[in-house]
């Protein structure tokens, strides 16, 4: 099924305006294995939370996520499983970080291994989009619930 076939779907079953657009369509983290396991992650109710680079919405001119965005979450090769709903956008310092934040998230058991995920990740993004990871970089700590599942 493709993204708009799927979001049309959605359209339709929640009865919205036609005309509804939705903020992103994307897969967690940047492999597959891991976007398949954060995906299971979010279907399960486990996850609830994202965080990514504040500066990661720079070079392409986007807008930072809102409350009450929709965004389609899809596996690793785009197949879209779910819509989710933002409820709530925090923008804080990467070593703000707390562990009542970041345990949203449903993938790590410690601040410490947190912030050791993400700071692989964020150098990673940060090499690709030409940005400068740092301790102190603002990140972007987006909550959401998932409105919308693929029936199979």
């Amino acid at each position: 099924m493709t993204v708009a076939t799927f979001w049309q779907e959605f359209i339709t079953a929640k009865n919205l305006d036609p005309s509804a657009q939705y903020y992103s369509s994307f897969f967690f983290c940047s492999n597959e294995e891991l976007a398949n396991k954060l995906l299971a992650l979010v279907l399960s109710g486990k996850k609830t939370a994202t965080t990514s680079s504040f500066l990661s919405y720079e070079p392409e001119g986007e807008r930072l996520p809102q409350a009450g965005d929709y965004s389609i979450v899809t596996d690793f090769e785009g197949n879209p499983h779910c819509v989710i709903e933002t409820t709530a956008v925090t923008i804080l310092r990467f070593n703000e970080m707390t562990y009542d934040i970041c345990k949203r998230e449903g993938e790590d058991d410690t601040l410490e291994s947190w912030r050791e995920g993400h700071r692989k990740f964020f150098k990673q993004d940060a090499d690709e989009l030409g940005y400068e990871f740092s301790e102190d970089m603002p990140v972007v700590f987006q909550d959401f619930k998932v409105v919308f599942r693929r029936h199979n």
